[in-house]
């Protein structure tokens, strides 16, 4: 599998009491994000706070990016996935978009 074209790391802090719901949440919403299959989802957990993760959104072409910013904004399953994510979360999430640079470094 080629590497991702665009990555999106959601840094979060679950909830107190509401880890285990958060899990579930993610094994449910999972295959929701990756259904288009140009995507994947990756979790990322702090080995010395147990309430602190990092979301990886790994989006292969420009077109999986566009399409899930889309999504975000205007199909109401997903704004309805967001808000159940965001009642698990102590806080909003850290946002940071990168792009795969690898290209630029190997010939």
């Amino acid at each position: 599998m080629p590497p991702p074209a665009h990555t999106v790391f959601l840094k979060i802090r679950i909830a107190e009491g509401k880890r285990d719901a958060f899990l579930a949440f993610l094994r449910e919403a999972i295959p929701f994000y990756e259904r288009g299959g140009d995507s994947r989802m990756r979790l990322l957990a702090d080995p010395n706070d147990p309430m602190q993760f990092i979301e990886v959104v790994e989006y292969f072409t420009d077109e999986a990016k566009a399409r899930g910013e889309h999504e975000v904004q205007n199909d109401p399953e997903t704004i309805e996935y967001l808000q159940r994510w965001r009642a698990l979360l102590d806080g909003p999430p850290t946002v940071e978009y990168w792009a795969e640079a690898t290209g630029d470094v190997k010939g």
